[in-house]
């Protein structure tokens, strides 16, 4: 029982050492606003629509 109650402190002193390094940077880098999308998702409905298509064409030729 000794060594995993070390092996958990030793874990907690990672994770804390972990979070105190990328905490900083984190905060950081969150000052920028956000890009504006360069998609309005029409080109995503289309690619969706033809893969749909062509299953169902697939599909088809499989059955008959």
């Amino acid at each position: 029982m000794a060594v995993s109650n070390i092996s958990f402190g030793v874990l907690a002193a990672i994770v804390v050492m972990i979070c105190a390094i990328f905490m900083p940077l984190a905060h950081g880098q969150s000052s920028a606003p956000a890009p504006s999308p360069t998609s309005d998702g029409t080109a995503i409905d289309q690619g969706i629509a033809c893969i749909l298509m062509l299953a169902a064409l697939v599909l088809t030729y499989l059955i008959h």
